[in-house]
């Protein structure tokens, strides 16, 4: 199932740019159940979305913790959700790249839920994953790299809501001259420079992250529509959850985002392993690189 107006059902009349500068890390919810109409949607969604763009399979699971015997409440995460009763949860087997297939899998299921007009947060370690392994089960050799609530955001915020939000920025970013770049990571890449790819850009500035981190550095390709993306880390970020890289998850969400905005901009492309990027990136780790396939951009 494609994520577009017509399988987010009639709440979503945008594109995907649109939903994507409307989601936000939401916190606390109301009381209100989901939609039996809503909740099928969303089901059917997460059953297909399976695959990330490294071809590791995921299994993704909605979770209605009453249905599970679970009380509502905060325990299964540490207290930073409050009214939460639906989650989505994933497992994986743990195969090289399977975070960064696992955030852009999961990314998907978000903006899903946000154009279905239903809050989400992203949860990498502040969750229980024991009691998600007993709610959903969990294979040998898999693992839940992260979870989201989903449902709709409450009126009022409780205060620790708004802690975790400023103490995080949550709604800042990095200006765009720190993590786009043209030809090596000395030279800025302008939003002329950049072309028709602006947007699809601009997206990735606003994916979320791990403590609002941003890690991604993108470089494009004098002359042609490459982009190749990269991992500026965080000290401590890669091992900050055992078992886990966050910052990984991090890197899938901006693919995320520059996949579904750059094919709304009917910019078609395709992800490639171009194992000659650019060798100027800082020291920053090579991740991916995405190949258009027609050049759209003007060169300055």
């Amino acid at each position: 199932m494609s994520l577009n107006q017509e399988s987010m059902g009639s709440d979503c009349r945008e594109g995907i740019s649109p939903v994507i500068r409307r989601r936000f890390s939401c916190r606390t919810y109301s009381e209100k159940g989901i939609e039996e109409e809503k909740k099928k949607l969303l089901r059917d969604y997460i059953n297909e979305n399976k695959e990330g763009p490294f071809g590791n399979r995921i299994f993704f699971y909605f979770v209605d913790k009453n249905k599970y015997g679970e009380p509502l409440g905060s325990v299964i995460t540490c207290g930073v959700i409050k009214g939460a009763r639906y989650f989505i949860s994933g497992t994986l087997k743990k195969t090289e790249r399977a975070e960064e297939d696992f955030g852009y899998a999961m990314e998907k299921n978000i903006l899903f839920a946000t154009g279905l007009g239903l809050g989400t947060c992203w949860l990498g370690g502040t969750f229980s994953r024991s009691r998600f392994a007993d709610l959903t089960g969990l294979a040998e050799g898999d693992f839940i790299p992260a979870v989201t609530p989903v449902g709709y955001p409450a009126g009022k915020r409780t205060l620790l809501d708004r802690a975790i939000a400023f103490s995080a920025s949550s709604r800042k970013r990095k200006p765009r001259d720190k993590i786009f770049f043209f030809g090596d990571i000395s030279r800025p890449l302008s939003e002329n420079s950049a072309g028709a790819y602006s947007g699809a850009l601009e997206c990735v500035r606003l994916a979320p992250s791990a403590s609002n981190r941003q890690p991604w550095r993108v470089i494009k390709e004098t002359g042609a529509p490459v982009f190749h993306f990269f991992l500026r880390r965080m000290p401590l970020y890669g091992s900050l959850v055992p078992g886990v890289d966050l910052q990984r998850l991090d890197m899938g969400i901006a693919m995320c985002h520059f996949e579904l905005s750059a094919e709304e901009s009917g910019l078609c492309g395709k992800w490639i392993l171009d194992f000659q990027p650019p060798q100027r990136a800082g020291g920053a780790e090579y991740v991916i690189s995405w190949t258009g396939e027609r050049q759209e951009v003007q060169e300055l």
